[in-house]
C-alpha cells in the first residue's frame, strides 16, 4: 500500500468512526426517550436546574436584562439567594459579568434573552474573549421545534457565538441542563480562560404543562388525520425534552485544567536570568489569573528585583511606589534590556507587534495560549524560550529555583526610576500651566490621585483623558486598575463598576469617563440608584473625541465628527436620581474639596457623577488612536 492510499484509507476511517458516533449518540438518546419516565404533573422548569448548578459553583450574582425567554432562570437564581442585577441594556450586564469574573477570580455570569437581547452583547463577549476573561453567557432562544419557522426574535444564535467563545451548546432536553452548565463553566475556567454560551430553547426552560399546552396549540389535536400525526409527533418530542427531568443530578464544579511550566522549562530559563545584566518583565493581565495568588506573586517579583512594566490588570500589583516598578519609557528599556521576560503580555501592537524588543536580547514568552505565546514572532521576533503555561505560576517558580542568592543588581532598576521621575517632574510642570479654557485634565488627576482612598479600584472607560490617567494616577493594589484590555472598547464604564462594587463593597470605586464614552453608560445611572450602589464617575469634558482629534486635524485639516457639547453631564446625573457636582475654571483652587465631596457622597452609598470641564495640553500629542 502507497502513502497516498493509506492516507485515504485513515481519512476514511476517521469519517466513518465519526458518523458511527453520531449515529450511536442519536439511538442512545431515542433510547433514553422511551426509557425514562415523564412526570407530567411537575411544576419544576429547567430555570431550576440552571440556578442549582450556578449556586454550586459559588456563583453570587446574575447579570440580566430582563426577557419572557430566560425568566425561569431568574427566578430559579433568586429562590436560591444568587443576587439577580437588572440594567438597562444587555451589553452593560455582559460587561459586569466580565469586571465580576476578573476580580473575584471565578465565573462571571450574564443572562439575557432571545434575539436582539444576544446581539447587542456582542460587543462585549469579544471584548470577554480578547481580554481573556472567564464569562458564562446564558441566552434564551424560541421553543426548538419553532426555529427557523418565524418564531419571536429567532436568529442562528449558534453562528453569531462560536467564533467568540471556547464552549458553544444548545440545549434540547432538560435532563442535559446540568451537565452542559457544569461544562460550560469548566471549559471558561481552563487553559487560556474565556467566555462560553449556552442556549436555552424557550421548552427546555418552563414547566411542561406549560410548555405541552403553548406547543400543542389550546385546541389539543386535529380532526383530520394528518392533524393528528402532526400533534403525536409534536408530544412525543415535548415528552423526549422532558424525560428524565427531575432525576438526581451532579451539580458541583468539574476539575479545571489549566497548563503549568515543568520544572525543566524553568530552569532552562534560570540560566538566563542568572547571567543577565539589564532583566526586564513586562507582565501582563494573564499573570493574574488563579490559581497563583497575587501575594505570592508580588512576593516572588520583590525578591528578584528586577524592573518591571505592568499592564492591563497587572497594574497596581506592585502598589504605589515599588522601586522596581517602572511606568514611563518602556521603549527604551526593551532596546537596552539583554533579558526580556514577557509574562502573560502578547506583541500586538501595545508592543509594536514585537518591534520594540531589541535582536540581542534573550526573549522568556511564557503564556496559556499557544497563539498569542507567537503571536508575530514569523515577523518581527523570536522567543529565545518559549513557554505555553500559566505566566503568573512560572515567575514564582522561576523565584523559587533562582534562590535567595540571586538579586538583580539594583542600579539597573535604579537607573530606569530616574528616568520615571525625570517624566513625573515634567508632568507636575505641565499640570500646573493653566489651558487656553477651562481645567487641566493634569492637574484634576494630580488632585484625584490624592483624594482617592487606598482601598480605591478604578475602572478606565475612555480615549484621551483616561490615556493621560494611565500615567497620572496610581493603582493601590493588584486587581484594582480595569481598562477594557486589548479590544479597546469604549462603553465598558458602567458594567465594570456595577461588577467590581458588587463584589467589593467595602472599596471605593471611581470610573475614569471620557464625555465621548460616558454617551454609552450614562442611563446606567439608574441601574446604580435602583441597586443602591455607591460609585464616583469622573468624566473628562472636553467637547469632543480628542484622541481621534488629536491625529484627524494635522493629518486633514477637518473636525468632522469629533466635535461634542460641553453638557451638564453632572444634572443627567441627578435627573436619574444621582448626585452630582460640576468642576470648572472657578473651581481651580478647589478640585479636591470637590472630589472630597463626591467621594464622601460614593461613600453614603450614593452614585455620584463629577463633571470637570477640561482644557487641552500637550501630554497626548502623537499619540496613537489606531
Amino acid at each position: 500500500m502507497d502513502a497516498t492510499t493509506g492516507s485515504v484509507l485513515v481519512a476514511f476511517i476517521v469519517v466513518l468512526v465519526s458518523v458511527l458516533a453520531r449515529y450511536l449518540d442519536a439511538l442512545r438518546r431515542k433510547i433514553d426517550d422511551f426509557r425514562l419516565k415523564v412526570d407530567e404533573d411537575s411544576k419544576r422548569n429547567g430555570g431550576d436546574l440552571v440556578a442549582e448548578v450556578l449556586k454550586a459553583h459559588d456563583v453570587k450574582f446574575v447579570y440580566t436584562l430582563v426577557g419572557g425567554h430566560i425568566s425561569p432562570i431568574l427566578v430559579g437564581c433568586e429562590k436560591l439567594g444568587i443576587r439577580v442585577v437588572d440594567t438597562r441594556i444587555e451589553a452593560t450586564a455582559a460587561f459586569a459579568a466580565d469586571a465580576t469574573a476578573r476580580v473575584s477570580g471565578t465565573v462571571g455570569v450574564c443572562c439575557v434573552t432571545a434575539g436582539p437581547g444576544l446581539t447587542n452583547t456582542v460587543t462585549a463577549i469579544k471584548n470577554a474573549q480578547m481580554a481573556e476573561t472567564p464569562l458564562l453567557l446564558l441566552g434564551g432562544a424560541g421553543p426548538s421545534l419553532t426555529q427557523g419557522r418565524g418564531a419571536l426574535q429567532d436568529v442562528d444564535q449558534m453562528a453569531l457565538f462560536k467564533p467568540l467563545c471556547k464552549f458553544c451548546a444548545r440545549v434540547t432536553r432538560v435532563r442535559d441542563i446540568p451537565s452542559i452548565v457544569r461544562q460550560a463553566l469548566c471549559a471558561a475556567q481552563s487553559g487560556t480562560p474565556g467566555p462560553v454560551f449556552v442556549e436555552f430553547p424557550l421548552d427546555t426552560l418552563y414547566p411542561y404543562g406549560i410548555v405541552r399546552k403553548e406547543i400543542t396549540g389550546p385546541t389539543g389535536s386535529g380532526k383530520s388525520l394528518s392533524q393528528q400525526l402532526v400533534t403525536k409527533y409534536i408530544v412525543h418530542h415535548v415528552n423526549s425534552v422532558f424525560a428524565g427531568a427531575w432525576d438526581a443530578h451532579d451539580f458541583g464544579p468539574m476539575p479545571i485544567q489549566r497548563p503549568f511550566a515543568t520544572a525543566d522549562e524553568v530552569q532552562r530559563c534560570v540560566q538566563l536570568v542568572k547571567n543577565a545584566k539589564k532583566p526586564v518583565i513586562v507582565i501582563g493581565s494573564q499573570s493574574l489569573l488563579p490559581p497563583t495568588e497575587p501575594d505570592a506573586l508580588v512576593n516572588a517579583l520583590n525578591g528578584m528585583g528586577i524592573p518591571c512594566f505592568l499592564g492591563g490588570m497587572a497594574r497596581g500589583l506592585l502598589g504605589r511606589s515599588s522601586p522596581i516598578h517602572i511606568m514611563q519609557r518602556r521603549r527604551d528599556a526593551l532596546k537596552e534590556a539583554d533579558v526580556v521576560i514577557l509574562a502573560g503580555t502578547v506583541c500586538d501592537f501595545r508592543l509594536s507587534y514585537g518591534r520594540v524588543l531589541s535582536r540581542k536580547s534573550k526573549i522568556i514568552a511564557v503564556n496559556r495560549s499557544k497563539e498569542q505565546l507567537y503571536k508575530n514572532s514569523d515577523m518581527f521576533w523570536k522567543p529565545t524560550v518559549a513557554v505555553n503555561a500559566d505566566s503568573g505560576s512560572f515567575l514564582v517558580s522561576l523565584y523559587e529555583l533562582l534562590g535567595t542568592s540571586f538579586r538583580c543588581d539594583p542600579s539597573w532598576p535604579a537607573e530606569l526610576k530616574s528616568r520615571d521621575q525625570e517624566k513625573e517632574s515634567t508632568n507636575v510642570t505641565k499640570a500646573a500651566q493653566p489651558t487656553d479654557k477651562h481645567l487641566n485634565p493634569l492637574k484634576v488627576l494630580m488632585d484625584l490621585d490624592k483624594v482617592m482612598g487606598d482601598n480605591a479600584i478604578m475602572v478606565a472607560d475612555g480615549g484621551d483623558f483616561v490615556g493621560s490617567a494611565a500615567y497620572i494616577v496610581r493603582p493601590r493594589g493588584p486587581l484594582r486598575w480595569l481598562d477594557p484590555g486589548a479590544f479597546g472598547t469604549l462603553g465598558v464604564g458602567a458594567g465594570f463598576a456595577l461588577g467590581v462594587k458588587l463584589c467589593n463593597p467595602e472599596s471605593e470605586v471611581w470610573v475614569i469617563f471620557g464625555d465621548g464614552a460616558l454617551g454609552y453608560s450614562m442611563i446606567e445611572f439608574d441601574t446604580f440608584v435602583r441597586h443602591k450602589i455607591g460609585i464616583t464617575a469622573v468624566v473628562g469634558n472636553d467637547a469632543g473625541w480628542t484622541q481621534i482629534m488629536r491625529d484627524q486635524v494635522p493629518m486633514f485639516n477637518s473636525k468632522v465628527a469629533c466635535e461634542l457639547t460641553h453638557n451638564d453631564y453632572e444634572k443627567t446625573a441627578e435627573t436619574l436620581g444621582a448626585t452630582g457636582f460640576l468642576l470648572d475654571r472657578s473651581c481651580d483652587d478647589k478640585i479636591s474639596d470637590v472630589l472630597k465631596s463626591a467621594q464622601k457622597s460614593m461613600n453614603a452609598g450614593k452614585p455620584t457623577l463629577v463633571n470637570v470641564l477640561i482644557g487641552r495640553t500637550d501630554f497626548r500629542d502623537g499619540s496613537i488612536s489606531v
